[in-house]
């Protein structure tokens, strides 16, 4: 069963923290210097909030899935949403080891598909490519790296 996935990246955790805690009626269940995450039930969300290099406001959206079958599933529709799909194998994020799959929507926001293998220690690395969520042309730093074609521009409508 998938999971949606909303990860947002905040500028004062303390005060974000007391926030979520408040607006969620819960406890995050992952608390560091520099994130915390909740897994609601209702609605089924894991909600994360970050302190990390990216700019103050939605850092990714995604789904989590609960096995690998259930990621290798998602895949041909994810590709199908964007051809230029990114995979990585046992990637260190977020305090966990996960396999995933990146894409990007119209207007750049990285979506993250991802089945969680473990938790780790350290916060990991972030998804550098994706840019997550600044980047306005969608995969604008996959075509200037290898020289994939733009997709085109659609064409203006008149009202």
């Amino acid at each position: 069963m998938k999971r949606l996935h909303v990860h947002v990246s905040v500028a004062d955790l303390s005060a974000s923290i007391s926030f979520y805690k408040t607006l969620f009626g819960a406890e995050p269940c992952v608390t560091e210097t520099d994130y915390a995450k909740w897994m609601l039930e209702d609605p089924k969300v894991n909600f994360a909030i970050s302190m990390r290099r990216q700019p103050v406001g939605i850092n990714h959206l995604g789904f989590q899935v609960e096995s690998d079958e259930e990621l290798r599933a998602m895949r041909a529709q994810l590709q199908a949403a964007d051809a230029q799909l990114i995979e990585e194998r046992e990637q260190p994020c977020c305090y966990a080891r996960s396999d995933k799959y990146w894409v990007t929507d119209p207007t750049g926001i990285a979506w993250e598909t991802f089945h969680t293998l473990g938790r780790i220690a350290v916060y990991g690395e972030d998804t550098a490519i994706f840019d997550h969520g600044t980047s306005i042309t969608p995969g604008a730093a996959r075509a200037e790296a290898c020289c994939v074609p733009m997709k085109p521009e659609p064409k203006a409508s008149c009202c």
